[in-house]
């Protein structure tokens, strides 16, 4: 539908009093201009549509400084630039910034992994404390246990080991950490 300017400029004066009805018209009408401006250069629908939606709201916001020497559209689609332009330098922004805070996450997380002295008694205490308490147990536990935490074994290479079926080897396992609880949670 072809639309005299004259009819364009009312509308435009009517939306600038805060008329509902031109603001739709005015949209309705510059949709297509400022979504397809918006569609060639970045070449995805829902950031088009985004864009739009922001230079529509942006325009009916600040609708009062229209200049009615120049074209609704010229200022519409520049308006639509602009949104572009800062959308664009903020995500190059967050980029960045997040490279930066990567880098820094990196450097503050390098750890010595290397054990302390006193970390090495601990767990050389410790496991000789599970030792022990591993020796409380039946020899049929002992086995199983020794098996798949130490020597790491899986189900079915214990199974094969001890010629047992698979499903004897995982309840022999429970039963053995079951009672293996009981006797840490006495000491």
């Amino acid at each position: 539908m072809e639309v005299s300017e004259e009819k364009l400029l009312e509308y435009i004066n009517k939306a600038k009093q805060g008329n509902q009805t031109a603001f739709s018209f005015l949209l309705d009408h510059y949709w297509s201009d400022v979504y397809n401006y918006q569609l060639k250069r970045i070449q995805s629908d829902n950031d088009a549509e985004d864009i739009t939606i922001r230079s529509f709201s942006r325009a009916f916001d600040k609708i009062h400084t229209f200049d009615s020497q120049f074209k609704f559209k010229t200022w519409l689609i520049t308006i639509s630039k602009n949104i572009h332009i800062d959308l664009l330098r903020k995500s190059k922004s967050n980029v960045q910034l997040e490279t930066t805070d990567n880098q820094e996450n990196e450097a503050y997380s390098i750890a010595d992994d290397t054990p302390s002295p006193e970390d090495k008694i601990i767990t050389e205490q410790n496991l000789a404390s599970l030792l022990l308490d591993i020796k409380k147990l039946k020899p049929k536990y002992q086995e199983v246990i020794q098996l798949r935490y130490f020597q790491e074994l899986s189900y079915k290479e214990i199974a094969h080991q001890i010629n047992e079926p698979i499903n004897n080897v995982k309840v022999k396992l429970l039963r053995a950490k079951k009672l293996l609880a009981e006797i840490i949670s006495r000491q």
